[in-house]
């Protein structure tokens, strides 16, 4: 069986195609209840640093630097073992990134996705 790594939006209604879905946001998404979030996890430690995050800010301009600097930070101990983490989850089973933000193609999810060896683009 293959395994499927895709992206998508949390406030989105879930679908049976998700498999485990993760959260892979530093913060928590406003106006979500955490009842009401259909997620397996919340995996902070993976999520880009609170720097890195306010720097880009979503600007679609920057998302190449983003990436850059977001794929330098997965060298770090802690998100190397979240990565892992993340690894073990998709071994055998559809693994789906969530994230809030709007853009999610030019996300940390998208860039995740990619380099976990998944598909970049959202799933909807």
């Amino acid at each position: 069986m293959e395994t499927r790594i895709t992206c998508r939006r949390i406030y989105d209604e879930p679908s049976p195609s998700d498999g485990t879905r993760v959260l892979v946001d530093r913060v928590w998404p406003r106006g979500l209840r955490k009842q009401d979030a259909h997620l397996d996890e919340w995996l902070r430690e993976i999520a880009p640093s609170t720097e890195l995050r306010q720097w880009y800010g979503h600007v679609p301009d920057r998302f190449a630097e983003f990436r850059r600097r977001y794929l330098a930070e997965l060298n770090e101990p802690v998100r190397q073992q979240a990565a892992r983490h993340l690894r073990h989850l998709a071994r055998g089973h559809d693994l789906t990134l969530l994230t809030a933000t709007r853009d999610v193609d030019h996300s940390q999810a998208a860039v995740l996705a990619r380099w976990l060896g998944g598909d970049a683009t959202s799933s909807t």
